[in-house]
């Protein structure tokens, strides 16, 4: 791997989404409605967005349906060209996303690390996914949360993931300009992930933009 790759999460806006692309951003994270959590957007909104961050800037739509028929509308409407599912989707769902979805759409399958039993889904999930994204959610609550926590988890747990996991892995969950560079060094990501570590009052910030993206550069090597 040449560098770390960098994602801006819970884009809202074409203004957001230049903002994160004229910083260095490889990718932008596009949030539809989710059961908890910061950042979700309109599914028209998310389309425009999308329409115009232009390749090669990856664009995700982070969904939490979780049916195949319902994921495919939903990445078809979007209009984007990586889906992120960030329930931990069951296998047989996987397998039918291969027959309905586009072959040119990447698929991202969010894992939750809430203790070390993370490191069995690699297992799991690898024949049917392009990419991992390690996240700090917790899907089991009564209203899951599946993503926005702000919350770092277990780097070491992640760590052991990324280096059995045999698929590009993200890692996200409390990221900020001063504690990457260690994520980086420690976990050796193919991806970082950031949302609400580039924003104050939840508005993307040109100054966090610009000293994340620096802290990711300075931290791969």
């Amino acid at each position: 791997m040449d560098r770390t790759r960098i994602k801006i999460c819970c884009i809202g806006s074409t203004e957001e989404a230049a903002l994160a692309v004229g910083a260095g951003a490889d990718a932008i994270g596009l949030v539809a409605s989710m059961p908890s959590g910061p950042g979700a957007s309109a599914d028209d909104a998310i389309a425009r967005i999308a329409a115009r961050t232009p390749p090669p800037v990856a664009r995700f739509l982070l969904t939490s349906r979780t049916d195949a028929a319902g994921i495919a509308e939903h990445v078809a409407g979007a209009g984007v060209d990586t889906l992120q599912a960030v329930h931990h989707l069951d296998p047989d769902v996987w397998r039918e996303l291969a027959s309905v979805l586009p072959g040119h759409v990447r698929r991202v399958q969010v894992l939750h690390v809430e203790d070390e039993g993370a490191l069995a889904l690699a297992d799991r999930y690898r024949p049917f996914v392009d990419a991992f994204l390690l996240d700090s959610g917790r899907p089991s609550l009564d209203v899951p949360e599946l993503g926005g926590t702000g919350r770092v988890h277990d780097w070491g747990v992640s760590a052991r993931f990324v280096a059995t996991a045999g698929r590009p892995t993200f890692l996200a969950g409390g990221l900020h300009a001063e504690n990457v560079a260690e994520a980086i060094r420690t976990v050796r990501p193919f991806g970082v992930d950031i949302s609400s570590g580039v924003r104050v009052d939840g508005r993307l910030d040109p100054d966090r933009l610009d000293a994340f993206v620096r802290a990711v550069r300075a931290g791969f090597g």
